[in-house]
């Protein structure tokens, strides 16, 4: 009798074990973190341009956020000193529990912290290092997030972000090997170069973007990276049903300030883009939700992410 109360709690035990380690759900993009040298000219260029909506920043009373859904937003921190000539600060990602997430990455031998934050919002969250040392948020929403109402957004979904990497490999063995991202699509300015590797997330259609070049296809990141190619690489994608329309809507309401393209133009993976950058250099590009032309160097390997 005893045996077999000692075995069911045994059993008891490595079930709780195993539950502890499983990881929760990552189901798409939260935010990107972006700094900023001139907050004046930043507000303007991310609500009159952008359409998102100001907010107040439950995790820095600092920052602000600007909105465009009720779990996706832009937070911009002021610059601090130590920057260089980095104005990323982090990506997040949303999942269902992030105390299950950092018990997770704990159970795997991550460095995580102590425990999670909680904001005003009933938010929680807290921040790790990948293996480049880029910082990575992961994030629970609310229970009942706030509606946005943004009616001049140029799109409601951050369909993608995407930042400076030096080593795929290295990188893979946290998001891809650790975390579960899958792989969605990779290709370069030229066939058989490979400057981007995208990678979806486990439980969701948004993805994340290696960006392995600066300057010529396949030649690698420069040791001499200035900040306007460093913003190139350091981006945020919001999807578009047509990004020739948005453009189109964007120039005649004369919002086509600042630093942007000519005109919207189809990548290497067949879909339509636009690039626009804010006033510290981060890239913001539209882009299509579904690709118009057949993408070089390989193919979709997921679905495409939705309005």
């Amino acid at each position: 009798m005893r045996s077999g109360l000692l075995a069911g709690a045994f059993l008891a035990a490595l079930a709780v074990t195993a539950a502890a380690q499983a990881r929760p759900k990552i189901t798409g993009i939260s935010h990107l973190a972006v700094y900023t040298s001139d907050a004046a000219a930043t507000e303007h260029y991310y609500t009159a341009i952008v359409g998102a909506v100001k907010a107040s920043d439950p995790e820095n009373p600092q920052g602000v956020r600007y909105r465009l859904s009720a779990t996706q937003f832009v937070e911009v921190l002021p610059l601090p000193p130590d920057a260089g000539i980095n104005r990323l600060d982090h990506t997040a990602w949303n999942t269902v529990s992030a105390e299950g997430m950092r018990k997770y990455l704990a159970a795997k031998g991550w460095t995580v912290p102590a425990h999670v934050e909680k904001g005003s919002d009933g938010s929680r969250w807290f921040a790790v290092l990948d293996p480049e040392g880029n910082k990575v948020e992961f994030v629970e929403p609310p229970k009942h997030p706030a509606a946005v109402v943004a009616p001049n957004a140029l799109g409601r979904h951050i369909i993608h972000v995407g930042f400076l990497v030096h080593s795929r490999e290295k990188e893979d063995t946290f998001y891809r090997a650790l975390l579960g991202f899958r792989p969605y699509w990779f290709g370069g300015m030229q066939e058989g170069k490979l400057d981007w590797v995208s990678q979806q997330v486990p439980d969701g259609h948004d993805w994340l973007e290696y960006m392995l070049t600066s300057g010529p296809s396949g030649s690698g990141i420069p040791a001499n990276m200035t900040p306007r190619a460093l913003g190139v690489l350091d981006h945020l994608s919001i999807g578009e049903v047509s990004v020739p329309d948005t453009y189109k809507a964007l120039a005649s309401e004369n919002r086509l300030e600042g630093r942007h393209d000519q005109g919207p133009k189809i990548g290497k993976d067949g879909k339509y883009q636009f690039n626009m950058y804010d006033p510290d250099g981060i890239r913001l590009e539209l882009m299509n939700f579904h690709a118009t032309e057949k993408p070089c160097c390989s193919p979709f390997t997921a679905e495409d992410p939705a309005e």
